[in-house]
Parts: structure tokens; sequence; C-alpha cells
């Protein structure tokens, strides 16, 4: 049985996220909580996440498929589903050719982890594929869940939305500030950018939607900034990620870049919520 995401989650990395956030997260009214940087393939920490939570479903965006063999991504997928049926979704991807060694044949690679999965006894609807470009969708859309885009706008999530079809879940990362300055706003969020905009699988994506490489050069235009990260008041950010759902989105994960995230959440949870 999938879990049930509901329209907006927090989306962290796992170094950031600890029990406490995530508590405070379903407390929010939040859907799901996303777990982010390639967490071990023991999802311990998805574990602890769910224990300190009463309702709210965890999933991993992503385990990196060239780093966490399968077997043992099922047989955590086994325990913690027995533990706590219906609020856990496995999120699995390829991740990036520049910080992976021996990666090659990326589609060949995610068919040859899905089979695994299936063999140790992982449900396709519990599975959800990061996905950027038309054949790893095509593939989400027809072995897993569906698909979790990182680094993108809503022009992406219509463009993946026509490929996945009306069933399949669509759930892409936004990033955020919550700063009016755009000045100051940028200056938090462009190093972030910088650390993807260099990475292939990124870089053909956004060329894809229409970007130029004008915009991803030195660490990415004033335009394509505001575009993956947006900033503004609470309503502003609110607009912008209902923008996804308007574009075709089942859910968004919301990445707030701060060291502590939770006044934003919070500000963004009246936005969103009331």
């Amino acid at each position: 049985m999938r879990a049930q995401l509901g329209r907006f989650g927090i989306w962290r990395m796992a170094r950031g996220m600890n029990p406490e956030l995530a508590a405070a997260a379903e407390d929010l009214g939040f859907g799901a909580i996303w777990v982010g940087g390639s967490p071990p393939g023991d999802l311990e920490l998805v574990e602890t996440l769910l224990a300190a939570t009463d309702r709210i479903p965890v999933v991993t965006g992503i385990v990196n498929m060239w780093r966490e063999d399968a077997e043992t991504v099922a047989a955590s997928h086994r325990r913690i589903t027995a533990g706590y049926p219906g609020r856990f979704l496995l999120g699995v991807g390829v991740g990036h050719r520049e910080a992976t060694s021996g990666y090659q044949h990326p589609m060949g690679k995610i068919a040859d982890y899905l089979d695994r999965l299936d063999r140790g006894g992982v449900p396709p609807d519990e599975i959800v594929l990061a996905a950027l470009g038309p054949r790893a969708l095509t593939i989400a859309a027809q072995r897993t869940a569906g698909a979790h885009p990182y680094l993108t706008t809503p022009n992406h999530t219509s463009l993946a939305r026509r490929l996945l079809g009306e069933g399949p879940l669509l759930a892409p990362e936004q990033k955020v500030v919550l700063e009016t300055d755009p000045d100051r706003a940028r200056a938090i969020g462009r190093p972030v950018l910088a650390r993807y905009l260099a990475r292939v699988n990124y870089r053909n994506n956004l060329f894809r939607e229409g970007w130029l490489e004008a915009d991803l050069d030195h660490e990415g235009s004033d335009r394509l900034v505001d575009a993956l990260v947006l900033h503004g008041s609470e309503d502003d950010l609110a607009a912008g990620l209902r923008a996804h759902l308007d574009a075709g989105a089942d859910h968004v994960g919301v990445q707030v870049l701060d060291d502590d995230p939770l006044p934003a959440y919070e500000s963004l949870a009246k936005a969103l919520f009331r």
C-alpha cells in the first residue's frame, strides 16, 4: 500500500534531520518527511523518525543505488513496513556520475536494482524513483509508484506529468528561503545550487527546460536562482509551491535552506494550511 503523502512535506538532508523536527512537521500539518542526501541502506534514521511520530509517512530522497546494495535495502524495507505499515515510501535513484566511481549505464542499473528489490519483496507501489529525463520518468511510471524529481521548476513538473500520465505519483522537491530581500536570498541559495549546476544530469535537464548555458554558468543567473530557490514572504513561497500542484504535481517536498528550518516551516504551514 503506497503511503499517502498529502500535498506538502518537509525535505531535509539526513544529517540535518532529527526526531524533534519530524514531530514538529507532523504537528504543523505537513504530509510527509523526506530524508535526503543518500541515507545508509540500513535506514535506521527512517525508523527513528517513524518512532518519534504518530501518523506522518517518511520517504527517502534518495537511497543511492550505487552505494547501497538492493538486498540490504529490501531487508530494511521489510523491517520498517512490518513495524509501521503504510508509513514508509522507499525513494531510490542512481545519483550523479561525478560523485560515483564506476558509474555507467544508469538505465540498466535502475532496471537491475528494481528487479532485485522486487525479488526482495518490495512492492512496486512502495517505491518512488528519482527521475528527471524522459527515460527515467518512463521507468518510474512503469515500474514504481512514481517519480521524485530534484532541482526542478513547475515547467519541468508539467513536462513530467505529461510523460508519467495521470496515475503515477509526481513529487518534486523545491528549495525555499524565507527572505524578502532578493540579494540576501540569492546569497543563501546560489552557493547551494553551485554544487549541482556542474553535474551533467542536472545541466541536461535544465537545458531541456529551455535554460541557457549563460544561466547555468558562474553559479547561476539571478533568473535561474530565483526559479530553483523560491524566496519572499510566506505567502510568496506558498504561491510558488502551489505552482507545482497547478502544473501536475501530487505532492511537493519543501527544502528550507536554513541551519534551523523550523521557524520557516512554521510560517509556511500557516500560509499553506490555513
